[in-house]
Formats: structure tokens, sequence, C-alpha cells
């Protein structure tokens, strides 16, 4: 009986994808503050949306064993040359202070950008923010291609989960994501 309920239910979220129950698989913390730093960075804030849910599942206290502080799981020295470059201001938002919320998705949102300017494709953008600018650009100009090209396999995995949680939160929320 329990069983059948739980295939019942099962298949009553995955029918319909917009359902409360399916928002909480896919639930969003900071939605304004997620929609303004991906429209001031050209981003798509489902896509800002499932790289949080996968870097720290919207704890903004997180600390990966490498050292990546907050929701997007931003290393520090990437928040300090982001800052250098202009591409965040530094006196706005304290590269110093990633796990405030606001901070920590500005430059998660700012490295998103900047990795968009020098890709081609949502695939590339995704597993650069895992590996590295360098690594992907790496695995083109050898000409591979992504996903194939993907040389690890923590890399390769992501990007099958960031891409899964995208298309979560695109069912979820096709009225956006304040909507």
């Amino acid at each position: 009986m329990a069983c059948a309920l739980l295939v019942g239910v099962g298949a009553a979220l995955y029918a319909t994808p917009t359902s409360p129950l399916w928002r909480l698989v896919y639930r969003i913390d900071h939605a304004a503050l997620v929609e303004d730093a991906a429209q001031r960075h050209g981003l798509d804030p489902d896509l800002v949306c499932a790289i949080i849910k996968c870097e720290s599942d919207w704890d903004a206290g997180a600390v990966s064993h490498a050292g990546a502080v907050g929701l997007m799981q931003v290393m520090p020295s990437t928040a300090e040359s982001l800052a250098e470059m202009g591409l965040v201001d530094g006196s706005a938002y304290d590269p110093s202070e990633l796990t405030d919320p606001t901070t920590n998705v500005e430059y998660g949102c700012a490295y998103l950008g900047y990795l968009q300017e020098h890709l081609s494709s949502r695939e590339e953008i995704i597993a650069a923010y895992n590996a590295g600018l360098a690594a992907v650009q790496g695995w083109i100009a050898d000409g591979g291609s992504i996903p194939e090209g993907i040389e690890y396999e923590e890399t390769r995995t992501y990007l099958e989960r960031v891409l899964a949680a995208y298309e979560g939160y695109r069912s979820s929320y096709p009225g956006g994501i304040t909507g």
C-alpha cells in the first residue's frame, strides 16, 4: 500500500512539474537577488538557480574542501580577480564576504557572465564553472567537444546534474523564478 502511494505521488509530481511539491525539490531562496544579478550579467536565472542547487543546495554558509564559499561556491581568489578586472564593484560587494548571499551571487553571476563571453554553449559554461575556463578551452582546442571531450569524471557528472536541475527549474517556474 505504501509503495503504491509513493508511486502515485511520484507519478503526480512527474506529470505536474509546476506543483508545489515539485517546487520543494527545486526550491529557490533569494529569488529577487538571483534574478537581479542574473539580469545584470546577462544570464538565465534558471541556470543560476541550477548552479546554486548543485553547488550548495542553497546553503549560504557552505565551504568546500577546496575553499570555495557560499551559495555559488566562489573561490576567494576568483572573487578577488573579478573585482580587480572591474567585473564586480569590490567596494559595493566586498570579496571577503562570500557567505553573504548578495555578495556571493554577484560574484558567482559575474564569473558565469565572464565564462559566457568566452565560450559558446551552455554546456561549455557549466563545465568551465566546475573545471575552469582554461581546462574547457584546452579540451576544445584539442578537438574535443562538450560533453564528449570532458576529461574529468567530476566535471562530466557535474554537467549532468546542473543540466537536470536547469530543466527542473525551467519546468517548475515557467513564469520566471519570482513569478
